[in-house]
């Protein structure tokens, strides 16, 4: 057989052929809108290298909605123990150790979590042990982006050093192409412990006779290397299996283990630890098989994983890709199943960037939660035992960023995909059962990290049933929730993690409940003040929750827990201006946490006390009371958002103003709703997509953490917004589209229109629901229960009269 083409020529010829046939199902370059017309092939507007930089933490590898697998590379700067970015990929790295079968999408924790078995196509003969080459000296390779296509459920890469990779995903298994220049020495490395954040233990087991690599990497660690409690999560808590079965011999096989390297070996095992840099470096073990390039240069792998055992992951490989599928028939039925989750809204007219932005944004939003269930329904429980799927659960769900997710994502994710929460809602629900009645904040896999505050899960929860989903357990969970919520646990006594991943879910409970506040001094928890703030939340939701329920005694007392931020509210904190009144830590004796400055996160996580005052969604007419009625509170919020100079702050690294990086402040933009201002919630909101957001890696703000900044946008874009957890209410905006159709799996859909809509028409003149004028800047549960209508009329200049009088103002 003659040699093929080279594995760069390939990969140029192969991308040219995406372009003209459509095989990828998601072009590089997106067709010409036409004036209004839906979109008809959401993926062509797709483009995974979407906030790869400027911190966004996303990757480009191939993924399906919800995935188990997530196949994207691993690079390098030169520390094999740290990548450059977390969740190993940043645009602005050209080097790469590995193509890994595991992520997260934008958390925040470098480096991340899982990058799970980095794979890596090596040209040349293997003669020392990779674990020993602890600066990827020799076995990695560069790359040019010129050289790399990603579109939704494939990549392809072309390396330096002449090898090709072209990977293609179903949920739990992948198909990949790997191409070398031919003649030269050709192998593949299986790095199996070298996970993003290291491991306990790995193995690798080599069947020559049956051309098959199998293995397993026991790792987990998330978080492990924060300063501020980081040791606390230096643990493993999941196993990952994998199955690699090969379309032709082993030319030679390898195993290595540390810094000794065994040729021709078959089995090897060995960890890398938790440590970073020196104390990690030249450990961990793999196994590579080669093949002879004389007269075939390529290499075809179908692989599977499962988080159960390895049967499960050659059953789930049996069950997901045929025997002879191609990387092209794979990541055809991948484009297919996007355009189905993505085809959820059909957006008309926009610029090809503002659908590009969009569709990405929506792509970001809908890759989580991530299956961990087999395709036989056995996942692993939080006990470290396997479990099944309950009664009418049609998979179990993890990858839970409750922090930061119950803020927008998980409203998006009940509104266009009901039964994919409900789902969620019950393997959370499994897990805290599991886990002895405890809900953790932070869930990855099976893993309880504690990450972050508050109790988000009470928060998320009662939001999937506000707005109508039901397919889970509501009555139990609510009852769980409730009970942790109000009844003490030893956790909540201890400061293992803190502050950063405090092990207690509600800490030192009891005082809470005696004093209404968390006390600085005494709380067990990040900051006393950002603890009582994200407590009243979820209490609010808590209190909706039981009051839809009909249990009317707990819904009064969860209710009267929501106005508990109150007790944290300082009217006397006053700053250079001469404001006063903010959100500020105190101390058990009721005295205030000094010194105090807006500025100072002294008191709060990952944030200061001038966005954390408005962070009382649940009560706005209370805050804007306690700070001196609506019109002085949206004179303040207009200098959150603007500089004494009447210019805008919007783009963060100012701590008293406005910060679209992280999330205690993103709702306020929407809160001049409730002051009776809603046309500054119109400027505002649209000055952030405008400036904030965009097209290119640079386009995400920050972490896009599991996908709430990009669920952000997407609400923004439609010209809505949740207005509080547990609540289906949805804030009004302006749609920076003419047309949109949310497709509504239960009854009808959400039809949006907004013909004026367009760069120089931010202002909302006049709306109308289901035909009817309205003077309300918001539209009740009925909308997203029952479907409806929305259709607006845009000017270029404020209407300061619609939607401000005090009866029609969000409740």
């Amino acid at each position: 057989m003659p040699s093929r083409p080279s594995a760069v020529r390939r990969l140029t010829v192969r991308a040219a052929a995406i372009v003209v046939t459509g095989a990828l199902a998601g072009a590089v370059t997106p067709p010409t809108a036409q004036a209004d017309a839906p979109v008809a092939r959401p993926t062509a507007y797709v483009d995974p290298m979407i906030g790869t930089s400027n911190g966004g933490n996303t990757y480009p590898g191939a993924v399906r909605p919800y995935g188990m697998m997530a196949w994207s590379p691993t690079s390098t700067t030169g520390d094999q123990t740290s990548t450059g970015a977390a969740n190993g990929y940043e645009y602005g790295v050209t080097r790469m150790r590995g193509l890994s079968l595991t992520h997260v999408n934008g958390a925040g924790c470098n480096p991340g979590a899982a990058g799970d078995v980095p794979i890596m196509p090596f040209v040349g003969d293997v003669t020392s042990s990779p674990s020993a080459d602890s600066k990827d000296l020799v076995y990695a390779s560069g790359f040019s982006h010129d050289n790399e296509r990603a579109v939704p459920g494939r990549y392809t890469v072309g390396l330096d050093s002449g090898a090709s990779a072209d990977l293609a995903v179903s949920e739990r298994a992948g198909v990949a192409d790997f191409a070398f220049p031919a003649g030269k020495p050709a192998n593949l490395l299986f790095r199996v412990s070298n996970s993003l954040n290291g491991s306990e233990d790995a193995e690798i087991r080599i069947d020559a006779a049956h051309r098959k690599v199998t293995g397993s990497v026991l790792t987990g660690a998330f978080c492990g290397r924060r300063a501020n409690g980081g040791a606390n999560n230096r643990k493993s808590y999941y196993r990952l299996y994998f199955s690699a079965s090969f379309d032709r011999d082993f030319a030679s096989t390898g195993t290595w283990r540390d810094s000794t390297l065994a040729p021709g070996a078959t089995e090897g095992s060995g960890g890398e630890g938790y440590a970073t840099g020196a104390d990690r470096a030249g450990r961990g073990s793999g196994g590579w098989v080669g093949f002879d390039t004389t007269a075939d240069d390529d290499v075809r792998m179908r692989i599977g994983i499962s988080y159960v055992s390895q049967a499960g992951a050659e059953a789930n490989l049996r069950g997901e890709i045929a025997p002879r599928a191609s990387v092209d028939d794979v990541a055809r039925e991948a484009s297919a199943a996007w355009d189905r989750e993505l085809g959820s809204v059909r957006i008309g007219g926009g610029s090809d960037d503002r659908r590009t932005a969009f569709y990405t944004a929506l792509y970001h939003s809908l890759m989580q939660p991530n299956l961990i269930s087999d395709s036989d329904g056995r996942y692993p429980g939080m006990d470290g035992r396997p479990h099944r799927v309950t009664r009418g659960q049609q998979a179990q769900y993890s990858n839970f960023s409750g922090w930061d997710q119950y803020r927008a994502q998980i409203q998006l994710l009940a509104l266009l995909k009901p039964r994919i929460a409900g789902d969620f809602a019950q393997s959370l629900y499994n897990f805290a059962r599991q886990n002895g009645g405890v809900w953790d904040r932070w869930v990855h896999v099976n893993g309880a990290t504690h990450v972050m505050t508050g109790d988000p899960t009470a928060a998320t929860l009662a939001t999937f049933y506000a707005m109508g989903v039901r397919n889970f357990d509501y009555e139990g969970a609510f009852e769980s929730l409730a009970r942790q919520a109000t009844v003490p646990h030893p956790d909540g006594l201890s400061d293992a993690g803190c502050p950063g991943q405090c092990t207690g879910q509600r800490p030192n409970l009891a005082q809470y409940l005696d004093s209404h506040y968390a006390a600085q001094d005494v709380c067990h928890c990040w900051g006393g003040a950002a603890e009582t703030l994200e407590d009243a939340v979820a209490d609010d939701a808590l209190g909706r929750w039981a009051r839809m329920l009909g249990r009317d005694d707990e819904a009064a007392s969860f209710e009267e827990r929501g106005r508990w931020w109150r007790n944290v509210f300082n009217p006397g904190a006053t700053d250079d201006a001469g404001t006063t009144g903010y959100i500020q830590a105190r101390n058990l004796d009721g005295s205030w946490v000094t010194p105090f400055s807006p500025g100072s996160d002294k008191g709060f996580a990952q944030g200061t006390s001038a966005t954390y005052t408005w962070m009382v969604p649940q009560d706005v007419r209370g805050l804007a009371e306690a700070m001196g009625g609506r019109e002085a509170a949206a004179g303040r919020l207009d200098g959150f958002f603007h500089k004494a100079d009447g210019t805008w702050s919007v783009k963060g690294g100012d701590p008293l103003r406005y910060d679209p990086t992280n999330e205690p402040g993103i709702h306020a933009p929407w809160l001049y709703n409730a002051l009776g201002q809603p046309w500054k919630t119109q400027e505002t909101v649209r000055e952030i997509l405008d400036t904030v957001y965009g097209t290119g890696p640079r386009g995400l703000p920050g972490n896009d953490d599991l996908g709430t900044m990009s669920a952000w946008y997407v609400f923004s874009a439609l010209g809505l917004y949740p207005q509080t957890p547990g609540s289906a209410t949805l804030l009004l905006g302006t749609p920076l589209f003419p047309s949109a159709v949310l497709d509504r799996p239960q009854g009808r859909d959400i039809r949006i229109s907004a013909p004026q809509a367009d760069a120089t028409h931010p202002y909302i003149d006049a709306v109308e629901v289901d035909g009817r004028t309205t003077d309300r800047s918001w539209a009740d549960a009925r909308l997203v229960t029952r479907g409806g209508s929305l259709t607006y009329r845009l000017a270029d200049e404020p209407n300061t009269s619609w939607a401000t009088g005090p009866a029609d103002l969000p409740k």
